[in-house]
């Protein structure tokens, strides 16, 4: 048997250099910044501010919104939606809302007598938060092109929606709200309505 000197046996091993305290800090607070960036790129938290979406969610309700569900599919009727405003001078200002996607591309969307029809059939809304004024919800009608999406608040007598400023487009969507992660006591997964069921 052939003894390898202990020097060549050292030079075999792989070493490892130590790394300073400082230099650990610094690469750790990087990763953290980095991982942070991309994070909120891929799925930024919003803040809800305003009374338009009660009784789904009310102000100082903390979200997070996934921009990968509709990278991968469309938006579907019932679910809900953060994009950005429509308005100009809101829309350079960051300015985004959340409503629910009530109609889809070529759908007819109707008001009659307070009620909702979506290509003729009325439609159960048991998550609006109260009866649509004559006001607010006048005798009126869509025809949705192949790009458009008709979104509206839940609590429609205070919602600024589809209603005013139109239609919005795919283009216009930032992502679905997926989950609410404040107020602690109702923390969960946010789930849009089946209006198959």
């Amino acid at each position: 048997m052939i003894e390898v000197a202990d020097s060549r046996k050292d030079r075999l091993r792989p070493t490892l250099r130590r790394v300073g305290f400082f230099e650990e800090i610094v690469r750790t607070i990087v990763f953290v910044l980095v991982v942070t960036v991309l994070f909120d790129m891929a799925i930024p938290r919003s803040l809800v501010d305003g009374r338009s979406m009660e009784s789904t969610f009310f102000t100082g309700d903390r979200l997070i919104v996934s921009r990968v569900n509709y990278m991968l599919e469309k938006p579907k009727r019932g679910e809900i939606v953060v994009f950005n405003s429509i308005n100009p001078r809101e829309r350079e200002q960051g300015i985004m809302l959340i409503k629910r996607v009530i109609a889809l591309p070529n759908d007819l969307v109707e008001f009659a007598s307070g009620q909702l029809y979506i290509n003729g059939v009325l439609v159960n809304e048991p998550y609006l938060n109260e009866a649509c004024a004559s006001f607010s919800c006048p005798d009126e009608s869509w025809q949705l092109n192949d790009v458009q999406y008709f979104v509206m608040g839940d609590n429609r007598n205070a919602s600024q929606d589809s209603r005013r400023f139109g239609p919005i487009t795919i283009y216009d969507v930032v992502g679905e709200a997926v989950f609410r992660y404040w107020p602690p006591q109702k923390l969960g997964l946010v789930t849009g309505h089946n209006y198959e069921d």
